[in-house]
């Protein structure tokens, strides 16, 4: 190649902008588009399935105070989290225990993948799907859960699981766990996978028991993977929407199991048609979602890791003061 010669490249960088084109679009018309106009009629009067036009309230917040003084809402958002709540704690602790066991370097278990895929089978399944089977499952006067609790001498008569507030909010929960807890394992396994085979085989050197690695070596490698999984989860089961309303329409016994999302599609499509008030629901529930991620987030961060930062950032001021002192 001769020197003072300019080769000429071919610059791959637009194909993937015009790649990315599409995307961009789909984005701008269907998510961006109605997420900003959600934010800005929840400060109007818009309302009512032939409304074209709305009007800014004189009170902006208005739509805002009138969904925070609802009971209903109140209501549903409890409802949401006490669902969540019970369905996360023992999906995150199954999840962590099939996890130990896959990943046990002294365990070979057979059909390793085979399991793998039976687990994550019912996260596949649509939600209507689901919401028949359990219905089948639990139905009332008849059904196979009914029938294996009075064969079992637990119920003498036919329960309606969906016409007591508790029990229907329980098999939602259980409903919920059943469709997450092997998407959780398998993201959970990756994790592990990626932690390097070294620490594992300088701690079986150094004698340390499998709960030992597990605990002290496994779940501090995987921490940024937990808070993934806990602040997806949380985001899925305060949006929880589709299992409540297909397994009991309408918010079943006493609204035991309305959901906010479930509150916001009522006020948005039925009865009266209040969009703005829908729109302030949604907004409400985007704050707080954002609220406890940022508390999830300080939480669960590497307190070694913020010390280390702060003494490092603490450095590059004084090294900057004394530069400037020296010029």
């Amino acid at each position: 190649m001769q020197s003072g010669k300019r080769v000429k490249g071919i610059n791959y960088a637009k194909y993937g902008y015009l790649f990315s084109i599409p995307f961009i679009l789909a984005f701008l018309f269907f998510s961006l588009y109605p997420t900003i106009f959600t934010a800005i009629i929840g400060f109007t009067d818009f309302k009512g399935v032939t409304t074209t036009s709305f009007n800014f309230l004189k009170e902006p917040f208005g739509n805002f105070a009138g969904v925070l003084n609802n009971n209903t809402f109140r209501n549903s958002f409890m409802n949401t989290l006490i669902m969540w709540t019970i369905n996360f704690i023992p999906q995150i602790s199954l999840a962590l225990l099939l996890t130990a066991w896959f990943t046990n370097r002294s365990r070979k278990i057979k059909g390793n993948g085979a399991f793998k895929v039976m687990f994550y089978l019912p996260n596949i399944i649509t939600a209507a799907t689901v919401a028949i089977l359990y219905s089948s499952l639990f139905g009332y006067p008849t059904g196979p859960v009914n029938s294996i609790l009075q064969s079992l001498g637990i119920i003498s008569s036919s329960y309606n699981f969906s016409t007591d507030p508790w029990a229907a909010k329980l098999v939602i929960a259980f409903i919920q766990f059943w469709m997450w807890y092997g998407y959780t394992t398998i993201i959970l396994i990756s994790g592990v996978l990626g932690i390097n085979p070294e620490l594992f085989e300088s701690a079986e050197i150094d004698g340390a028991t499998p709960r030992q690695i597990f605990f002290r070596i496994t779940l501090p490698c995987i921490r940024t993977i937990l808070l993934f999984t806990l602040i997806t989860s949380l985001i899925g089961g305060l949006n929880m929407f589709d299992i409540p309303k297909l397994y009991v329409p309408n918010g079943g016994p006493a609204n035991a199991t309305m959901t906010t999302s479930v509150f916001i599609y009522q006020q948005a499509f039925s009865g009266t048609y209040l969009y703005n008030r829908a729109a302030a629901a949604s907004m409400i529930m985007f704050l707080i979602i954002a609220a406890l991620s940022i508390i999830v987030f300080y939480l669960m961060r590497d307190k070694y890791d913020a010390h280390a930062r702060k003494l490092m950032r603490k450095q590059i001021r004084a090294n900057r003061k004394v530069q400037k002192g020296r010029v």
